[in-house]
């Protein structure tokens, strides 16, 4: 007797949910890998400001929020993805998976670039020629790719990591065994805008490239 049963073919919405599993399962893998990666950015980022090297602390904060950010939007997006393929009409949104799914391949891609291994992170506090061809890699990569509210976020990161260095460098008074000084008067200075941020950012890249800087 011949055999009448056959092999189940493997349907389109089947296919997109495992590739989905599967790009899942690398963006974890990535995530552990790179949060290794960002820790010893931030750590990098402290020493410069103790420093006093603003600098390489900006690039250094600059550099793990970009990271940080790619992890984020690939996670959201695997997260629609996976609620369009639930839809019982997956006909109707199969080319906007199959869209989807291309573009996660190509963040995946991106992101395990970014995986180069500690050594890479440390050139960040290098003065050699190697070294400064990576930070103005970085720093020319970083400035066609992250976003304005990104970059407004690591400006407030690197505030608050100034000022914790500051205050850990002051000496208490019971140590000291003096009365401390009454602290100055809070100056009210008025807070840059978005418009001014950006315009001052685009004058210190100018700067950097050695291009005469445009006037805001």
């Amino acid at each position: 007797m011949g055999n009448s049963s056959s092999t189940p073919k493997i349907s389109a919405q089947d296919r997109a949910i495992l590739d989905m599993k599967n790009q899942r399962d690398k963006l974890h893998q990535y995530q552990k890998r790179i949060t290794i990666i960002t820790n010893r950015e931030k750590e990098i980022a402290k020493e410069c400001l103790r420093n006093g090297d603003k600098k390489r602390a900006l690039l250094a904060l600059r550099k793990k929020k970009y990271q940080e950010s790619l992890l984020a939007k690939t996670d959201q997006q695997l997260a629609q993805l996976e609620t369009l393929t639930s839809d019982v009409e997956f006909a109707l949104v199969q080319k906007d998976v199959v869209f989807g799914l291309q573009q996660g391949t190509k963040v995946l891609k991106e992101i395990h670039k970014e995986m180069g291994g500690l050594e890479r992170v440390e050139l960040i506090l290098g003065e050699n020629e190697e070294a400064q061809a990576y930070q103005n890699e970085i720093n020319d990569m970083l400035g066609t790719r992250m976003t304005n509210q990104e970059e407004d976020e690591v400006e407030d990161e690197l505030e608050a990591l100034a000022a914790e260095a500051n205050k850990q460098r002051m000496p208490s008074a019971a140590e000291e065994g003096v009365i401390a000084p009454m602290p100055n008067a809070p100056t009210d200075a008025p807070k840059e805008t978005t418009k001014e941020r950006a315009a001052r950012r685009a004058r210190e890249r100018e700067t950097e490239n050695g291009a005469e800087p445009i006037l805001a």
